[in-house]
């Protein structure tokens, strides 16, 4: 006795051990898999943050240069309008209802506070023509804005008298007064600008202000405009507000609606800019912090040094970049340069966020092509919200129940153990019974129907089968006014395939000599289906059922339904030849015929007690007919599915038969035969029989015989 009650305490001690080496190494695998699970959190929030910055940004991005071109479109076609009746011709000419048009413009650039301008192009002599003409239609467009913005802070008439009434720019030599635009060439004045109101800080209006004297940014950007004939952007700040980098925009107004015109003249430009601050707003949603979003120029930053009006001694340096941080729908400027942590570099998602798409080869050498780039990275903040305390959590838990399941509950234990084990492994059962007859989509969503039904009360009862799915109408759980789960495909391919000889083959066999045969074959074909993405819809007797296009719908539905069927047909002839020694000589003489068709399904679950998935409609008779109309050996396709392995580029894939079939329902159809390999084939003689067909057919039959290559 005493020996035996030693043996059982070092057996207790050993297991004991054991338990305890267990809890160790559960709980070091427990806090790594919960580190790497939260890593995992961490990278795939982020994935989605970035994705909607830039899918967001630029939309609106490219919203606003849509709008901004049918914007200049819009005013060319008015001033072709207003010359053709009244004869005023650019640069003397006046948008009518200007602020009226801006601001609905401006609702559609994405940020809180816009500017937008229009600057006609004065030539040399058209200047003291052009003080005159601005001298009479500043107060009137001035009133105007004033009426429309309701700007309460001047008058129109005070907006007059802080008007410098002539062409000119701000000379730095001239302890930066207003002196008159004396250079030969163009110049843009600014004109109408919307919002209407003085210089912030400076008791003056920017109209007549020469804006090819401004910066020598600007200045490039017009010889860019000008020569690509398209709209362009460069880095800037805007007017005085040193917290606000973004771009400054010009969009070219021409002589009449035609922007396609060949012979079309620029007559005028269109300012604006954009602080790219207020496109990374109201983006994503409270909570969701810590997002860096860097905007790099592909072209140069230009440093002035001294003047910045009208001042030319400039030199490059790096690129211009810009960086800021999204913090919900909230975005900071963190300032000039990237400023991310290198420590997130390989997490960067980087996208082109402005192409105005202008070619490089119109422009002078050396001139820059503006090109604006997102790349986006996490942050530290970002990661620490998802860094907890739950890996110490898992391991002191599993540590303390592994402890004092080991000294206290060990047999109790054991017996809620192996309980819990008979529970799950009925659960697993279940869930692959499920898994088995339903696509995983539909699983899911019986998964969530039946959770609804838990919520609201419903009691499933035992006998129901898994999840409730087996319905009567003698009390137990019944769908009646809740939706079907069913679904309309619009384009899938079906494949049925009916095994030839098998009915006289399975009389003279034994019942498990029968599904011997089934359950090898379709079970090499339900892993072919795996292989190529194929669903399987059910196996009715000796004809296997399939469809490529659902659960999950793709455009090469036909093509995987097609390969699909070439290799069931080896695999057929594969599995017949080693089943031969076992279930008899004639095994290898069974065949598959197949036949497919394209088309619409209805598809979803047929509650009752049963429950089923189920395909209906015209595309399942059709292919049903393909099969039946079909040779052994050979895959007939309809007309609809082999016009899809030749939009494909696949045509070489099928031969047409030489006569059209009689389908029963459908009349005479062209059907054509998939090639089961896709090596050249040599013509042969050719016999003339009625049904027989063609040359190419009986060439595919001789091609068949060989083994079928891999698809090309």
């Amino acid at each position: 006795g005493k020996r035996e009650d030693a043996n059982v305490i070092r057996a207790r001690c050993l297991v004991a051990l054991i338990l305890l080496l267990a809890a160790s190494g559960v709980a070091i695998a427990a806090n790594l898999l919960v580190q790497q699970q939260e890593r995992r959190d961490f990278e795939n929030k982020f994935a989605g943050y970035a994705t909607e910055i830039v899918t967001v940004s630029r939309s609106k991005a490219s919203q606003f240069f849509d709008a901004l071109d049918s914007f200049a479109s819009s005013i060319g076609a008015q001033a072709a309008a207003e010359h053709a009746f009244h004869n005023t011709s650019w640069p003397f000419y006046r948008i009518p209802n200007w602020s009226v048009q801006a601001q609905k413009l401006a609702e559609l650039t994405g940020v809180d506070d816009p500017f937008l301008g229009v600057a006609p192009i004065v030539q040399e002599d058209e200047r003291d023509q052009w003080n005159s003409f601005a001298a009479e239609q500043n107060p009137i467009w001035y009133q105007e804005s004033i009426d429309h913005e309701r700007y309460t802070e001047h008058t129109a008439q005070e907006l007059v008298n802080a008007t410098i009434p002539f062409l000119h720019f701000y000379d730095p030599e001239n302890g930066y007064r207003p002196t008159p635009v004396s250079r030969p060439g163009e110049a843009l004045p600014y004109f109408q600008a919307y919002p209407v109101g003085m210089i912030p800080g400076f008791p003056v209006m920017i109209t007549n202000v020469d804006i090819l004297l401004t910066s020598q940014q600007t200045e490039q950007l017009y010889h860019i405009t000008k020569v690509a004939r398209r709209p362009t952007l460069g880095f800037t700040r805007f007017g005085f507000d040193t917290a606000a980098p973004g771009s400054q925009i010009m969009q070219p107004i021409y002589d009449g609606p035609d922007t396609e015109a060949e012979d079309r003249k620029m007559v005028a430009l269109i300012l604006s800019g954009v602080p790219w601050l207020d496109y990374f707003k109201n983006v994503l949603a409270e909570g969701e912090d810590g997002i860096v979003v860097v905007i790099e120029s592909a072209c140069p930053k230009l440093i002035e040094n001294g003047a910045q009006y009208g001042g030319h001694n400039l030199t490059q340096s790096d690129r211009n970049i810009i960086t800021y941080q999204v913090d919900g729908p909230n975005a900071v400027l963190l300032g000039e340069g990237d400023l991310h942590d290198p420590m997130y570099d390989n997490s960067v998602v980087t996208e082109v966020f402005v192409d105005l798409h202008i070619d490089q080869s119109e422009l002078p050498e050396g001139t820059c092509v503006p090109v604006l780039t997102l790349h986006v990275y996490p942050s530290e903040e970002l990661e620490n919200d998802f860094h907890t305390d739950n890996a110490i959590i898992y391991t002191v838990v599993v540590i303390a129940i592994f402890v004092f399941t080991t000294f206290v509950f060990l047999l109790y234990d054991y017996f809620v153990g192996r309980r819990q084990r008979t529970v799950m492994e009925r659960i697993m059962k279940q869930d692959r019974i499920v898994s088995d007859v339903f696509p995983t989509a539909i699983r899911d969503r019986l998964y969530e129907n039946q959770a609804k039904h838990t919520m609201n009360g419903h009691h499933v009862e035992a006998d129901d089968g898994p999840f409730g799915l087996n319905e009567t109408f003698e009390g137990r759980s019944s769908t009646i006014g809740s939706a079907p789960l069913a679904d309309l495909f619009p384009s899938v391919t079906v494949v049925f395939a009916d095994l030839v000889g098998f009915t006289a083959w399975s009389s003279a066999r034994e019942p498990h000599q029968v599904f011997i045969l089934l359950e090898t074959l379709y079970g090499a074909f339900d892993k072919l289906a795996y292989r190529h993405g194929v669903f399987k819809v059910e196996t009715v007797g000796d004809c296997y059922v399939a469809a490529a296009g659902l659960p999950e719908p793709t455009d090469d539905h036909a093509v995987v339904a097609c390969r699909f069927a070439r290799d069931c047909l080896k695999k057929m002839k594969d599995v017949t030849l080693k089943l031969e020694v076992s279930l008899g000589p004639d095994t290898s003489d069974l065949d598959l015929r197949t036949g497919i068709h394209s088309g619409q399904v209805t598809a979803g679950v047929l509650r009752g007690e049963r429950s089923r998935f189920q395909l209906f409609g015209d595309t399942m008779n059709t292919a049903a007919r393909m099969e039946s109309s079909g040779d052994r050996g050979r895959i007939q396709v309809s007309q609809v599915t082999a016009d899809l392995l030749m939009e494909a580029g696949l045509a070489k894939w099928i031969i047409p038969r030489s006569m059209k079939m009689f389908v029963k329902g459908k009349g005479e159809m062209q059907t054509y035969w998939v090639r089961k390999s896709n090596r050249p084939i040599k013509p042969k003689a050719t016999k003339l029989e009625s049904g027989m067909d063609t040359l190419d057919e009986e060439a595919e039959t001789e091609e068949s015989s060989g083994p079928a290559e891999e698809d090309e």
